[in-house]
């Protein structure tokens, strides 16, 4: 008697510990923003951005410097014949000397590189706005991709408990010889293809995870929990903010940077100088001396030096201001199908909403009621199932699309930029 009781008082530790462990309060959970905010304080690509503006920063720093002066060590006039070859003292034209050297590159070439630099430190922060769209935008989409899956796998409790409820009836159809007994089989027929649908979820479960590990890490394989997001679509006004889109916002600074190259290449022609100055040191009897000097560069043959390279750097200028044109177009088609296509899965999801699903709804309960009343064909009630389980899933993967679009409208056009 006691070894019963035992046993039975360790069933219900086990069954209290079981429902406790998978309590849904107690689970892991995932909200979109937190999955947003794991991404952008953990996304190694934003990570190298960073990096690369701190490069550019400091590369930026000594730009317009210049270059550093260089010391000069030598002997002058060093006799190497005659009565005093070999000494550094006999002849009075010998001297050590020790001297500094500073070039002076032109001042239009210092400014063009101070332009290029902090051009470049532009384009490292546009670039990096440009990632950070994607971290964002490529980690919403896979957190509503993983949502859905959730929301059609938790269906499927449902679908169970419907084709069980459909298996009490037939038996009891069967038992009131209002049914063949081969009608028995069908209800299990549906729980098999039901089983085989739930796997394909276990795989796009395995995947979408997979995807939003990638942004966020191990949180991916928290349960997504909450809503799917509703972002304000400003249909009629994105269009006005295309231009701020970071792809496009990006040619800014990468048109100054291309343009500040332009200068320092023009520069070229302008004349840089250096001057020098000389310490020679000789016996006493001779006296030391000092020497001072100056020199400049004679940009005497543009044709074949400095304009090629101008030429070089008009074009790639030229391809830049092609290449933003070309990006402009193709976001200009991009923002017209993702407004167009939002358009049409909203009216898909209240089509669903409103219309498809109450009608396959109807269309079950009219077909079991004439089952039930020995009027009906079991084989219409199975359809009439069928159609409802995927109006059920339909309605979820329109209103998924639906996010999916508005999730790629909202982080190009529509979030505030930081």
């Amino acid at each position: 008697m006691n070894s019963k009781c035992y046993c039975i008082g360790w069933s219900l530790v086990a069954g209290l510990v079981a429902s406790v462990l998978s309590w849904p309060s107690l689970a892991a959970q995932l909200t979109l923003d937190e999955a947003l905010r794991l991404a952008e304080n953990t996304a190694p690509s934003l990570t190298a951005q960073d990096a690369r503006i701190q490069a550019a920063t400091s590369a930026a720093i000594p730009a317009g410097e210049l270059p550093d002066p260089k010391l000069l060590l030598g002997v002058q006039n060093y006799p190497i014949g005659g009565p005093n070859r070999w000494s550094l003292d006999q002849d009075f034209m010998t001297s050590q000397m020790v001297g500094i050297r500073q070039e002076m590159p032109n001042l239009a070439k210092r400014k063009a590189r101070i332009e290029v630099a902090d051009a470049a430190v532009e384009r490292a922060a546009a670039e990096r706005q440009i990632e950070r769209l994607n971290v964002r935008q490529s980690t919403a989409l896979a957190w509503i991709s993983s949502y859905s899956v959730e929301r059609k796998n938790a269906l499927f409790q449902d679908f169970y408990t419907e084709n069980r409820l459909l298996s009490e009836a037939v038996r009891s159809q069967i038992a009131g010889g209002r049914a063949q007994p081969a009608d028995a089989v069908t209800p299990k027929q549906e729980a098999a293809l039901l089983a085989e649908q739930q796997d394909d979820l276990l795989l796009q479960r395995a995947q979408a995870r997979a995807a939003l590990k990638r942004w966020i890490g191990a949180a991916a394989n928290d349960t997504p929990v909450g809503r799917l997001p509703e972002w304000p679509i400003d249909t009629s006004g994105y269009p006005h903010k295309l231009q701020h889109h970071p792809r496009l916002a990006a040619f800014a600074p990468m048109t100054r940077e291309a343009q500040a190259k332009i200068s320092e290449a023009q520069a070229q022609k302008q004349a840089d100088w250096s001057w020098e100055l000389d310490y020679q040191h000789r016996d006493r009897q001779f006296g030391d001396m000092v020497n001072v000097q100056f020199s400049w560069d004679l940009p005497l043959f543009p044709d074949s030096r400095q304009n090629p390279k101008i030429a070089a750097k008009q074009a790639e200028l030229n391809q830049l201001e092609a290449e933003r044109e070309a990006q402009s177009r193709e976001h200009i088609q991009q923002l017209e199908n993702e407004l167009a296509d939002y358009e049409r899965l909203s009216r898909a999801v209240r089509r669903n909403q409103e219309s498809l699903l109450p009608l396959a709804q109807e269309k079950v309960e009219l077909s079991m009621a004439s089952y039930r009343a020995g009027t009906g064909d079991l084989n219409a009630v199975v359809a009439a199932r069928r159609e409802l389980i995927t109006a059920r899933l339909k309605q979820i993967d329109v209103e998924e699309q639906r996010a999916l679009t508005s999730a790629r409208l909202y982080f190009a056009y529509g979030e505030p930029s930081q």
